[in-house]
């Protein structure tokens, strides 16, 4: 996986590149949700990538980018995103983020809008992360660091997946890819971006000055971060269209591909050739 070396740390990222026939073909690009890579958006970028070109960031210490000494809170991750993007010459680009990368999304879309054509919200919210949850969070951080993921990963998967995927013997697999590819992870650095989230600070007096088009999409029995914040967002920013999707966890773009890839395909093709913010 190629590297691309921001300040302190290595930022691993995938690109499709362009397709074969569309050289000016516009940019999408993902970010991926706690405890997950760039590899949970491959059923989307399967179907996008003949259209577009197709880029995912991996966060520090997450997927294929090595641990970093420090930087995990947000406004480095976003930092991060925004040097990759700039690196590769990619703004402006589409930009796609689950949870975590929603977090990074709306920092980027309020601050540096003209880095974004539009922007796609999943599962994410712009308030700090709930107060009974934050406990249980570090809670789990500290358990992951010391014994490792496989003891809880019965604690942490209702959060990450929805009941209707977890009783579904056929997602076996795809759960089991999950659960290994977190084992593989450092620990320390997984304790550090679970922190990252569960301290993170709201943006909730930003999002309003968002002016990309937007669309926010949300499981409905998502417990991570549950509709009523998916709500606020789409009530909050200028514009922006939310979408449910039924029997559907934290994880849409795992659990329900075929829906996420549907709404991607059409809220992408109506920016396309989007005017962009401007400072």
């Amino acid at each position: 996986m190629p590297i691309i070396k921001v300040d302190d740390a290595d930022i691993a990222y995938t690109d499709t590149g362009a397709p074969p026939d569309r050289a000016d073909a516009e940019t999408v690009v993902f970010g991926h949700g706690l405890l997950f890579g760039g590899w949970m958006f491959r059923e989307q970028i399967a179907t996008l990538r003949a259209r577009y070109r197709c880029v995912t960031i991996d966060w520090r210490g997450q997927g294929d980018t090595p641990p970093a000494a420090r930087g995990y809170d947000m406004d480095t991750l976003t930092a991060d995103a925004i040097a990759v993007l700039r690196a590769l010459d990619l703004p402006p680009v589409h930009w796609v983020g689950l949870s975590m990368g929603g977090f990074v999304g709306q920092r980027i879309a309020a601050r540096h809008g003209e880095l974004l054509r539009s922007l796609t919200l999943l599962d994410t919210s712009s308030g700090a992360e709930e107060a009974d949850k934050i406990s249980e969070y570090k809670r789990l951080a500290l358990a992951m660091r010391i014994i490792g993921p496989t003891p809880i990963l019965g604690k942490v998967r209702p959060h990450m997946f929805g009941p209707r995927f977890l009783d579904d013997p056929a997602n076996a697999p795809l759960l089991d890819e999950w659960a290994t590819r977190l084992r593989r992870l450092d620990r320390a650095a997984t304790r550090k971006a679970v922190l990252g989230v569960a301290d993170r600070l709201s943006v909730d007096d930003e999002i309003a000055s968002i002016t990309v088009p937007t669309q926010v999409i949300v499981g409905t029995d998502d417990i991570a971060t549950p509709p009523a914040r998916s709500d606020h967002l789409a009530a909050t920013i200028p514009g922006a269209h939310l979408h449910r999707i039924p029997d559907c966890g934290h994880s849409s773009t795992v659990e329900q591909p075929e829906a996420v890839t549907a709404l991607l395909r059409e809220f992408l093709a109506g920016t396309e050739n989007s005017e962009t913010h401007q400072e």
